[in-house]
């Protein structure tokens, strides 16, 4: 085997493997991520002889005598100037691919200490992020380049931490050092590794399952089929459609399917007992489109069920038909969004094991440790379960599903041992919900000034193989296709199909990034047909304070719609006089679960014995930054420093539940529940208790953001207790056709830490750049994905154009200190800016997604 050095030390393997093996399974240095393992993601980057190089490339035996750095084997200067410079730019968010990004900052900055922007962009092209848009990413190396050349750090004293204050994240150091600890990071003694068996056919039913030549296998120590769930072996988000594993009889409803689990002392043994598995299936015929559910005589999903419809919702206010009737102009048009991957870094994964209480405890990546502490237990029939949240490498609603979770625990629960179960990149891929597709036809009628009268649409959605939130989706996208505009006479009809398909479920936007779409275009078209620029017909019809939504409800004083547009005004018009091709889009999107769904925040603060307030919550950082956010909330709603405070991860055991990170609520609902505690402490610190005589006390908090229902029958219901509103505008090249420069104005209510929201925003336009451009997840007629990671065709940094982000701090909110979420809005309004950019481009208007005739349309 060949020696070579790591991090200054000789190692030598004892077999040929991939050198991010080695390091990660060998060595234990888990700062070089594993996030695709096909030389597409960058995460694993490391240097070899000065070149940065993804570490699941190159087999160890091609590395003799070479010498290989990763973060852990950087100087303390150089740690210390790119934790400071990476969080002093704002640049980590998820951080998962940020020690990938180190490394290529250190080779380029090695070699080229004065590096210019594209030069910056290509030492980074070779890396994905998901999260930041890499606008952050790409200031932090020239921060990092100006303090290597002058030699100090900057001292910047000590910020505020009050909320508004534009601070590092409490989790840069452990993030940008590879310190901190995801799922995949943990190696617990005696640990084996798991992973499924998955359906052969899209829609079959299964005759028999013969485990016996894999048991057989050395290495193996179980194999483990339905017959073994001591539970229930239904799961689902919200309905308990999903086989955790197929019986045999059981029908299986797509390629994900589990159909038995393996536990063996390495991966190599895994799969080679996978393979000795035998299935027996009676092949069905599968569901494949919503035209093939929508037939009469169509097969079933499932066959407990009458039709494949998943969900239907109709809602309707005023007369939208009589409205459209008596309207000057009228457009009607059919419009189409695709199936999309959220392509997060960091696959799935959890690891577990009995722990000294006898319990099984679970390390996990998702969006809510309490759902998945209710899924698990119920499978295993046991409340002898604890869920943590590890660091989470991004979600974007793709981990709000169980994916790993209940496997990896029910494998523990039959061997007794240490379990480590994740999803290969290509599992991912197949596994958990996408962005449903959306059908879409619509009609809008205006007065001769451009005013709303009406709005009527159809639409339909192909959930996929079980329900997962496809339901909410619908609801969601329905309830927000009338957009942030002051008009009453509404109607919408929306179907959501089961297929054979991949599951969809929640993403960035849920369902109203594809309605959206349509409502924008046409009345981008409806400008036109009056004459007026798409800004004007905004500006007339946005919704402002004391007015009605399409929904019935009056927006309070925080609605900031016409700042947004007010934000974007002079470049739109500048854009515009200088003769190039520029296109708007507007967004609402709600904060908080709404329409009467119980939706409550809770939070514990506990001293500890450090007497320091550590912050306990149930819901999930996934690398918006949340843990910050509640400092941030603390020191303003405290005597206390930032340094008196510690944010505990997420737990089942002391942590509230707080519900899940979804539906832009955590920043509202959990930050209210927090300031709410912070007045029980404030209380006690002012009867004349230090912190020492607090040691041990319990300050909790609770908010319920109350709604009402959907069609509630009251005159002007509150469907959200908030809403976020931003305008996008694009603005094309004249001579090359590409993105010269996105402007995104937000309404985020009172800014906790804008330097995250521009985060926040950067990386939801270049996420949502990708949707309307070239992202796409392509099924084939036997319900399988077709893409791999590096197909999918996200954005890298050398291909994002200048973003200038707009934060409109408004606050009006009465809870929370006015803070309103931002996640999800920030992708809404982008692809209807894009495709109106274009259409002023060539004159070519485009109503499907992702846009053709562009240049950075992707070659078949």
């Amino acid at each position: 085997m060949a020696s070579f050095i790591v991090n200054g030390q000789e190692v030598s393997p004892s077999k040929n493997q991939k050198l991010l093996r080695f390091l990660r399974d060998e060595l234990h240095i888990t700062s070089a991520k594993d996030g695709c393992s096909e030389g597409a993601c960058g995460a694993c980057t490391v240097i070899i002889d000065g070149q940065t190089c993804k570490s699941c490339v190159p087999d160890t035996d091609s590395l003799a005598g070479k010498n290989v750095i990763t973060v852990e084997g950087l100087s303390d200067w150089e740690q210390k100037v790119y934790t400071y410079a990476y969080g002093k730019a704002g640049a980590v968010q998820c951080g998962f691919c940020i020690p990938g990004m180190v490394m290529c900052t250190k080779a380029l900055l090695d070699v080229n200490p004065e590096p210019t922007d594209d030069e910056i962009r290509y030492a980074l092209r070779n890396n994905y992020c998901r999260c930041t848009g890499y606008v952050k990413i790409m200031d932090a190396v020239r921060l990092a380049a100006k303090i290597l050349k002058e030699g100090v750090l900057p001292d910047d004293g000590d910020p505020s931490w009050t909320l508004g204050s534009r601070v590092s994240r409490i989790d840069v150091e452990e993030k940008v050092l590879g310190t901190g600890k995801y799922p995949d990071d943990y190696y617990p003694e005696g640990m084996l590794y798991g992973a499924a068996l998955r359906s052969k056919y899209p829609r079959a039913r299964v005759l028999s399952i013969d485990t016996s030549a894999a048991e057989a296998l050395p290495g193996v120590e179980a194999v483990v089929t339905a017959d073994d769930i001591p539970g229930e072996n239904k799961i689902g988000h919200l309905k308990h459609d999903q086989y955790s594993l197929i019986p045999v009889g059981g029908l299986t409803h797509y390629l994900g399917d589990a159909i038995a689990l393996v536990a063996a002392t390495d991966m190599a043994t895994v799969e080679k007992a996978k393979k000795l598995i035998k299935v027996e299936y009676e092949v069905l015929p599968h569901v494949h489109t919503v035209e093939e559910a929508a037939a009469p005589d169509a097969p079933l999903v499932y066959d407990e069920e009458e039709t494949n419809v998943c969900a239907y919702k109709h809602i309707s206010r005023g007369n939208a038909e009589e409205a459209i009737k008596n309207s000057k102009y009228v457009i009607s048009h059919h419009f189409e969004t695709p199936w999309t991957e959220h392509a997060f870094l960091e696959p799935e994964c959890a690891v577990s094991f009995y722990d000294e209480d006898g319990d099984i405890f679970v390390y996990s990546t998702d969006q809510s440790a309490h759902q998945t502490l209710h899924e698990v237990t119920l499978m295993l029939g046991t409340d002898k379960v604890k869920v943590q949240n590890a660091l989470v490498g991004g979600g974007f609603g793709g981990k709000e599903d169980m994916t790993v979770q209940h496997l990896s625990a029910l494998l523990t629960y039959v061997t007794k041992k240490p379990i480590k179960m994740k999803l290969s990149r290509a599992e991912s891929l197949l596994v958990h919900p996408k962005r449903h597709p959306f059908y879409m036809d619509m009609t809008m009628g205006c007065d001769e000034n451009g005013v709303i009268q009406g709005v009527k649409a159809i639409v339909k959605s192909d959930t996929g193989a079980f329900a997962s939130l496809g339901g909410p989706v619908l609801e969601r996208a329905c309830t927000h296709a009338a957009g942030p505009y002051h008009y009453e006479n509404f109607e919408i009809e929306g179907t959501a199909y089961y297929t054979n398909n991949p599951p969809a479920g929640a993403f960035r936007g849920f369902g109203v990034t594809q309605t959206c779409f349509a409502t924008e275009t046409l009345l981008n078209m409806m400008a036109d047909k009056v004459g007026i620029t798409p800004w004007e017909i905004h500006y007339r019809n946005a919704i402002r304070p004391g007015e009605v939504l399409p929904n019935g409800q009056i927006v309070d004083n925080s609605t900031g719609l016409v700042e947004t547009l007010e934000a974007v005004k002079e470049e739109y018009d500048a854009a515009l006089a200088a003769g190039k091709a520029v296109g708007l889009g507007c967004a609402m999107k709600n904060a908080g679960v709404g329409v009467g769904i119980p939706d409550t925040g809770r939070v514990k603060l506990i001293v500890e014995e450090d007497e320091k307030l550590h912050i306990f919550t149930g819901a999930s950082c996934i690398g918006q930054g949340l843990g910050t956010v509640l400092v941030q909330m603390i020191v303003t709603n405290t005597d206390l420093s930032h340094d008196d405070i510690v944010y505990e991860r997420s737990n089942t055991w002391i942590s509230p539940d707080s519900g899940t990170t979804s539906g832009s609520r955590q920043t509202l609902v959990t930050g209210e529940a927090c300031r709410r505690a912070c007045e029980k402490f404030m209380e006690a610190k002012n009867s004349g208790k230090s912190m020492k005589d607090m040691i041990g006390e319990t300050f909790y908090g609770e908010y319920l953001a109350k709604t009402h229902p959907l069609g509630a029958d009251v005159p002007n219901p509150i469907s959200h207790v908030a809403y976020g509103y931003a305008t996008q505008v694009c603005i094309l090249d004249p001579k090359t056709g590409k993105i010269e420069k996105m402007i995104a104005a937000h309404d985020v209510g009172k800014a906790v830490n804008p330097l995250s929201c521009e985060g926040q925003i950067e990386g939801g336009v270049v996420m949502s750049m990708g949707f309307a451009l070239r992202e796409q997840y392509p099924i084939d007629e036997n319900c399988k994905p077709i893409d791999k990671y590096g197909s999918l065709g996200l954005f890298r940094s050398h291909e994002v154009p200048e973003i200038e982000a707009i934060v409109i701090d408004k606050p009006g909110l009465d809870v929370a200190c006015g803070a309103i979420g931002i996640g999800e809005i920030t992708s809404i309004p982008t692809a209807p800016a894009i495709a109106d950019a274009y259409c002023r481009f060539d004159g070519e208007r485009r109503y499907s997604l992702p846009l053709s005739n562009t240049p950075y349309e992707r070659k078949k």
